[in-house]
């Protein structure tokens, strides 16, 4: 196909969302892979990750397919970045943490009453500050996440480090002290090692600790912006896909209302910083109309009505093969209804929406008969279920044959298109 150099370059930029967001964006992803003639998701000209969303853009810029990552993400036990444990590592922590709680705050207060008794001014509120100040800094300890990270990274193509990847990889964190945010992977902040750009992209504050990188201290890249998008169209980048796997959750207009309320607390929160995140977002892209008027930016988002997707739980494995499955069927609908939309934008490129690949229901990403975790290696069961992965993708890839008979007779009946030139 024709060289989109003089159009600029084709990237992602992935947004933060814990692990269901990630999962969501990994579905989305993979939709999308299959769905668009001419992309590759694993040779972009730019990959933005923020948070979550930063260890699926490392994961395409070492090469590796949304379907692959799926694999990784939610199947594989010996790769898999399964919570338990980071949950596990922080057990010994919150267990001597509640012992001596107890003590410390009985402490404090003592403390408190003896000073009011000498005629000091202190309170028992400045007591339980003294007690505050001295909790952790972050409920969880993500040395395993960058453990299992650097391990994964190290046996890639280019390996944990940025300046021997052949896609432009940027990790974007937050500096505590400054308040600003660095995109790790740029000149200057390409020394760091990837998994480390990663972890410090996610360290949620008071979830995780922030990471210290050179002196200072980092903590998660959505504090100062949603998608970190002008990033990718300030390198030149014309065609820009972004997911968004966090919006506010809004019901039917005839629901009963105090749903979230009723919900408890964290849901109250998360619906609270959802809707923060996502009028953030808008302003951005309204700003980037703006600022880049010749790039175009395929937004793509759960629906604001989804309440499976909003109200499931967050650590189960199933949880987050359930949304890899909905992420990747809704955004199957989603370009579908948008390809009139699209289809300009990404001829400019060299790309086409294969509506018969969209149109065909027997296409799954998440196989539910198949175990979520792998067996031992070189077991029996080891052998039968990579059987099962194979003949799977067999499937998989004969139903994608049928779906594209048009498609096929063009690749036949001609040499290979060239591939884009990177901008």
């Amino acid at each position: 196909r024709p060289s989109s150099r003089r159009l600029g370059g084709v990237g992602v930029a992935l947004a933060g969302g814990g692990l269901l967001g990630a999962a969501y964006e990994l579905g989305a992803l993979a939709a999308l892979d299959e769905a668009v003639e001419g992309l590759d998701l694993t040779a972009l000209d730019s990959c933005v990750g923020v948070s979550a969303g930063a260890f699926i853009a490392a994961g395409l810029a070492h090469g590796r397919t949304p379907r692959q990552m799926v694999r990784l993400f939610i199947e594989d036990a010996d790769e898999a970045l399964d919570p338990a444990a980071v949950l596990g590592s922080s057990a010994r922590l919150w267990r001597r943490l509640g012992a001596a709680a107890p003590g410390m705050l009985r402490a404090a207060l003592q403390a408190a009453a003896l000073a009011r008794a000498r005629g000091s001014t202190d309170t028992a509120l400045d007591a339980l500050e003294r007690v505050a100040r001295s909790l952790p800094i972050g409920l969880f300890d993500a040395s395993p996440f960058e453990r299992a990270l650097e391990r994964l990274f190290s046996r890639q193509p280019g390996g944990n480090d940025f300046r021997r990847l052949g896609t432009r990889l940027r990790i974007v964190a937050t500096d505590l002290d400054r308040g600003c945010a660095v995109e790790f992977g740029a000149p200057g902040f390409d020394r760091v090692p990837i998994s480390r750009a990663v972890i410090a992209s996610a360290a949620v504050p008071g979830v995780f600790a922030p990471v210290n990188i050179g002196g200072r201290d980092y903590v998660d890249g959505a504090l100062t912006k949603t998608l970190h998008a002008s990033v990718a169209l300030d390198q030149g980048v014309s065609l820009l896909f972004c997911v968004n796997p966090l919006i506010p959750f809004s019901g039917s207009p005839g629901a009963r209302p105090g749903v979230i309320a009723r919900a408890g607390l964290p849901t109250i929160l998360s619906q609270s910083f959802r809707t923060m995140i996502r009028s953030r977002m808008g302003t951005g892209l309204e700003k980037y109309r703006v600022t880049h008027p010749r790039a175009t930016l395929v937004v793509l988002e759960p629906r604001a009505d989804d309440a499976a997707l909003f109200f499931t739980r967050i650590f189960t494995i199933a949880a987050r093969r359930r949304v890899c499955e909905q992420a990747y069927q809704h955004t199957r609908q989603d370009l579908l209804h948008r390809a009139a939309e699209l289809s300009p934008a990404l001829a400019a490129h060299g790309l086409r929406l294969n509506a018969a690949v969209l149109r065909n229901p027997q296409l799954r990403l998440v196989d539910f008969n198949r175990p979520a975790l792998t067996p031992p290696r070189g077991s029996l069961a080891d052998a039968v279920a990579t059987l099962g992965k194979t003949v799977g993708d067999i499937e998989h890839a004969l139903r994608l044959h049928r779906s594209a008979p048009a498609a096929r007779n063009r690749r036949t009946a001609g040499p290979a298109a060239p591939r884009r030139a990177r901008a």
